[in-house]
């Protein structure tokens, strides 16, 4: 190595300023001697620099010179609880149906298809008396009701009802295009149906 060489390279050390005197953020105590060992260049600072001087200054502003801004209807906290208007938690809330709410469909049916009318004192006995039959579970159901209140709950071709809007109601067809919202048969596309 050439003298020229090794007289800039001490040069080089002797110009590197410590971290401690630069005017960056610096971590310290236990993080500073984690990053100094793991670092390339321990004395090379993260380049964040530190804050000089605070905008407002403090003692600047009059404390009651100040006005909460108010938005209507947003900002209304009578008529506005947090709960309507928190959009992050807005997403559908998961329902769970146990066998004993089987139980009592299959026996009383629901509110918008009953199978029984249930009026005043024999209707709320016979709910009480539904509800201890449904701890027994949906096998003891069966049991003791049969074949035909399996059959009832099937469709026509022996299969379980399907979720709500997963089959066609009868009578009702799958969707056609019309001639007149589809493409006419010279136009060079394709509609699948």
């Amino acid at each position: 190595m050439s003298s020229t060489t090794v007289a800039k390279a001490a040069q080089a050390a002797q110009r590197v300023m410590p971290v401690h005197k630069k005017y960056t953020v610096q971590s310290t105590g236990i993080w500073e001697r984690i990053r100094r060992a793991l670092a390339v260049s321990p004395e090379r600072s993260n380049g964040v620099p530190l804050k000089q001087f605070r905008n407002p200054p403090p003692g600047s502003n009059d404390p009651f010179s100040f006005e909460d801004p108010v938005t209507l209807p947003a900002g209304d906290i009578a008529e506005n609880p947090y709960w309507k208007r928190d959009s992050r938690r807005s997403y559908p809330q998961l329902s769970f149906v146990t066998q004993g709410d089987v139980v009592g469909l299959l026996s009383l049916g629901s509110a918008s298809a009953p199978k029984k009318e249930l009026i005043g004192e024999a209707g709320s006995q016979a709910l009480v008396q539904v509800k201890e039959e449904g701890e027994g579970g949906l096998a003891k159901f069966f049991e003791k009701e049969g074949k035909s209140a399996t059959l009832a709950v099937l469709g026509k071709d022996g299969l379980p009802p399907l979720p709500s809007g997963l089959s066609l109601k009868a009578g009702a067809d799958k969707y056609n295009l019309t001639a007149e919202n589809a493409y006419p048969e010279q136009y060079p596309c394709r509609t699948f149906q």
